[in-house]
């Protein structure tokens, strides 16, 4: 049995995510910050596909959190997870007359500490001769980078420098991959047609779907010769310098 460990991954691009697994016949150990309840889509996938699955609740603020969270999936499935995805992100607003300390550290540590401890923890709990897979959900402004959303633009930044350092470091145990997508499913904050007028200005004329980001995942997780790589999954978006955060700009 194939077991994924999928922080986040109970809504949203996660739950994207998870249901795709699912399809291409993972167990799934699905992580929630706060409860365990996947939504509506998800859950009708996890039914369809008859999957093994189960949800863990922890909170990435408090200390001990990946070891914690692992020694729990491993102690309900009795196996280590053949693959990782470090989704759960925070996403908060600050620039760089806003940011604080408070605001740093907490970016950081959800956004890139976890996730560097989750791996590491995985590593040591594979037996010899196993390799597991870990990809790392980062975002394209972490190569054509703008001002707003300060906090969260440097932990992502910082998450994406990892990607060839723990592949390196952890080799022997470790494929290490990143997914890095761009705008994909907006927030209430976007206007109505405000997602069409931003897909014109992508290099390809379209936005990342979730299917994508997913797409490429499970191309990741069977990939046994690429580590160490970040997939850009943006509509090229990554390959332009833009003046704003996404949300600023196709306003009307």
């Amino acid at each position: 049995m194939k077991l994924a460990l999928v922080t986040g991954g109970l809504r949203r691009l996660g739950g994207h995510i998870s249901g795709r697994l699912a399809q291409a016949g993972y167990a799934l150990a699905l992580h929630g910050h706060s409860d365990a309840v996947p939504e509506d889509g998800l859950a009708e996938t996890l039914v369809d596909q008859n999957t093994k699955w189960s949800g863990f609740v922890a909170d990435f603020e408090q200390d001990g959190a990946a070891d914690q969270l692992l020694d729990a999936v491993v102690g309900h499935f009795d196996q280590v997870p053949d693959l990782l995805v470090n989704n759960a992100s925070l996403f908060d607003y600050d620039d760089a007359l806003s940011l604080d300390e408070i605001s740093l550290e907490k970016h950081l540590r959800i956004n890139m500490i976890l996730p560097t401890l989750l791996t590491t923890s995985l590593a040591t709990r594979l037996s010899d001769g196993c390799r597991a897979a870990v990809i790392n959900i980062v975002d394209q402004r972490v190569r054509n980078p703008v001002g707003d959303q300060l906090s969260y633009t440097l932990s992502k930044q910082a998450l994406a420098e990892s990607i060839r350092t723990l592949a390196m470091a952890c080799t022997d145990k470790l494929r290490v991959n990143g997914v890095a997508p761009g705008l994909t499913i907006p927030t209430e904050d976007y206007e109505g047609d405000q997602m069409e007028r931003l897909a014109d200005l992508m290099p390809l004329g379209r936005l990342s779907s979730p299917d994508d980001i997913a797409g490429a995942i499970c191309y990741l997780a069977e990939a046994k010769s690429v580590t160490g790589q970040t997939l850009f999954v943006d509509g090229g978006a990554h390959m332009k310098s833009y003046d704003r955060d996404f949300l600023f700009m196709g306003k009307r």
